[in-house]
């Protein structure tokens, strides 16, 4: 399951472009369409985590920063990754559009939840989406009921194990149509130890059977509703990736980015000496 050339180039889908290659997020998707429990959108300077950015920007002003952006870094790949979800904000749409005209050689990625991506998928495929991420943290109802605690689909509020089913589901037929349409997935897994740790493998060997290209499986952040839960340990961290590797590739670099995340992962401050003042040109 040997990812594309292009892909090789990917700083979050491959380990060895991890710290050749730059990518910039765009914060241009403020809005979200489901409630984590392990996740706090804020407009901050102070965390490094996702779900936060210095702040939103306009789709005009993404395609300023990216054309700055490809002057300074060596840059591959142009990300929409919140700080909510990049599908329930219609500007995701018009900053790809943007980007794929104007920079039709970048790889544009995208980080969802999955709620929305079978209603967009093909106009996902019309925009020339290179990668795609997908956070899946369960595949059993009762499991991700613990993990979120809504979901709004057409306008309703779901909650409990009907949101968790809901949520589930649409999430895999989304997951399979952008398979089937060529679009390289990503899964994206968030270990809480005391929820789902036995459940990942299952997750890997679900979605590895369906075609995902690779899998990147983070440690919770104890934060919001799941503040009192632990973070991993290494040891649970690294048997639940090698457990899941029999199933799907797995990416071991991940470095958990703010949704305006800019530069080579992990060298951002050898880069520039600020990068969020960067985003303030």
């Amino acid at each position: 399951m040997s990812l594309k050339p292009k892909i090789k180039k990917h700083p979050c889908f491959s380990e060895s472009a991890h710290a050749k290659f730059a990518r910039i997020h765009l914060p241009v998707a403020p809005l979200c369409n489901i409630g984590c429990k392990y996740c706090i959108r804020a407009i901050n300077k102070a965390e490094d985590r996702p779900g936060v950015a210095s702040r939103i920007i306009s789709p005009k002003e993404a395609f300023l920063k990216v054309k700055k952006a490809m002057r300074i870094l060596p840059l591959t790949v142009v990300g929409i990754a919140g700080p909510g979800d990049p599908l329930a904000n219609q500007e995701t749409f018009k900053t790809l559009q943007l980007i794929d005209k104007e920079f039709p050689k970048l790889m544009k990625c995208m980080s969802t939840n999955g709620l929305l991506l079978l209603d967009y998928v093909d106009l996902l495929k019309k925009l020339r989406l290179a990668t795609l991420t997908v956070t899946v943290n369960a595949i059993k109802p009762k499991t991700a009921a613990k993990i979120y605690d809504f979901i709004i689909l057409n306008g309703k509020t779901y909650q409990g194990l009907e949101a968790a089913k809901i949520l589930l589901k649409r999430q895999a037929e989304g997951i399979k149509g952008a398979i089937r349409r060529g679009i390289p997935v990503k899964i994206n897994t968030v270990l809480i130890p005391q929820i789902n740790r036995q459940e990942i493998p299952r997750i890997a060997k679900l979605y590895g059977a369906m075609g995902a290209k690779i899998m990147n499986i983070i440690p919770l952040i104890p934060i919001h509703r799941l503040a009192l839960k632990r973070a991993p340990t290494c040891k649970e961290l690294r048997e639940a990736r090698d457990k899941s590797e029999r199933y799907i590739q797995q990416f071991r670099r991940c470095k958990q980015c703010r949704a305006d995340a800019l530069g080579i992962p992990g060298l951002e401050r050898k880069d520039f000496s600020s990068p969020t003042e960067y985003f303030h040109f």
